[in-house]
Order: C-alpha cells, then structure tokens, then sequence
C-alpha cells in the first residue's frame, strides 16, 4: 500500500534546494502541501525555483546564502523566522564535486570541497538548530563515497564522511529536543549535474551496476526524504540511508571507471 504523505501547515527549508534532487525533494514537499523555502548561493536559480514552485499553490519562498559562510547562513534563517516562523523539516543539501587524483588535487581545491560539503553542513545545522519546530525533521544530504572508497575523489570521501559522523553525533546530542537527525545517500540518479560530471559517457554501465536495474530518479530520494520527515519515521534517527536501487559499491565503481577514462582522456591531450 503505497504511503499518502500530507505536510498541510508545515515548514520545510532546503539548503541547495533549486536544482537536481534537491529541487526534486522541494516539488515533492510542495505537492504535498508544504510551504517550501529554497536556499541557493545564485540569485538565477533562485528565482528560477520559486516561479516552479508556485505552480503547485503553497506559500513558497527564496534566500541566497553560501553556506561556506556562517553568518549568510544565520541571517537567511533570521530571515525565516521573521516571515515563516519554525521550521519542520530542515534539508541540508548544498554539495560540491569534481574529479581529481589525490597527487593533482591542490590544498584549495580539497578546501572549497570540505566548505561546502561538511562545513557548509556543520553551519546548516548549527545555525538552523534554534529556529526548528518541537518534533522537527532534520536531513542530511550525503553520498556512498562517505563509506566507499572512490579514486579520483579524496576531498569528496573525507567531506562526506564527516557528514555521516555529523549526523550521528547530532542525533545524539539534539534526540533529547525531539529533534530527529538522519541522512540520505543517493546512488546513481538520473538527470542530474551529479550524474552528468562524474559519469558523463556511459549511462549504461551504471545502470548494470544497479540490481534494481535502473538508474534512480529525484522521486525516488524525495520519498525517502518525506518518509523520514513524516510521523512513519518518528523513532527514526541518526541513520545513514542508501538511496541506490541496492548497489552503493557497484555503483561508485562507475565513477572510478568514469575517473579514469577521464584521466586517461586528458593525459592523450597533452
């Protein structure tokens, strides 16, 4: 039986929240009945959001913030209180990846990865805590190279995993609030900048790697996210939970082999 979820009256605030799936996860809620605020560091995606989001007829609503930087992040939640009051579902999902070997990687572009993916998270989280509903609803947007091992994505696996650390600690420490903390991690999903960057020549070998035998879709990591924001999930907290159709290692071997093929491509051009 398939689960009818309804957030009528509630608050939802999604950090990179205008495009891929955390776009996805936006229309999702808003479909539903939620008031949805989106946070971008680009005014264009934005407004780009907004004009989409109004189509479903909820109050919906824009900041421009870089979570990289503390006090952005503050006063975009100042601002939403002052507007919107609590917050029931807090989305932290702004993210930043390339590919890159280890030996090339420069220590600013290790840096700009850890700010946005863990710092920019820590500074989601720490600032959005006085500002969320009794009962609130917190996520984390995370990835399988947390756990896997990935060449080519050292700044990636170190930002990532601090995420999940991240998560657990502030389920336990935030569980006495009854605030819940958790965390998804997509697999492979289709149509995304994600899935165009780091395996951007061959759909196909990602789609065998899955044992679902499809890539997954923004729905698909959107119906995690409302599920864990929804009263099915209220004993549900600290969690990392994979969103990849079953194959988490498979599926980050498509992104080694992309690394590679990419690496290869560029040495031939020197």
């Amino acid at each position: 039986m398939d689960i009818q979820f309804d957030f009528t009256g509630k608050k939802v605030v999604i950090f990179g929240g205008t495009t891929g799936i955390n776009f996805g996860i936006a229309e999702a809620f808003a479909a539903r009945g939620a008031a949805v605020v989106v946070v971008s560091r680009k005014r264009a995606n934005v407004d780009a959001a907004i004009e989409k989001l109004d189509a479903y007829g909820v109050p919906v609503g824009g900041f421009v913030a870089d979570v990289r930087d503390m006090r952005s992040v503050e006063e975009v939640f100042e601002s939403i209180r002052a507007e919107w009051g609590a917050i029931d579902v807090l989305i932290s999902g702004a993210a930043g990846n390339f590919l890159a070997e280890a030996s090339a990687l420069s220590s600013n572009g290790f840096k700009v990865v850890v700010d946005i993916d863990l710092n920019g998270t820590f500074h989601v989280m720490r600032a959005g805590l006085d500002y969320l509903a009794p009962g609130a609803s917190v996520i984390n947007i995370t990835a399988p190279q947390a756990s896997i091992p990935v060449r080519y994505q050292a700044h990636v696996c170190a930002a990532k995993a601090g995420v999940d650390q991240l998560t657990r600690v502030l389920a336990l420490e935030w569980g006495a609030k009854g605030i819940r903390v958790n965390a998804i991690a997509p697999g492979p999903i289709a149509g995304t900048e994600g899935m165009a960057r780091l395996t951007p020549h061959d759909d196909g070998a990602a789609i065998e790697s899955v044992p679902l035998g499809r890539l997954g879709t923004k729905d698909d990591v959107a119906g995690l996210a409302m599920f864990l924001s929804s009263s099915a999930a209220r004993y549900i907290s600290g969690a990392i939970i994979p969103c990849d159709g079953g194959g988490s290692g498979e599926s980050v071997l498509q992104i080694q082999e992309a690394g590679r093929f990419l690496a290869a491509a560029a040495a031939a051009q020197q």
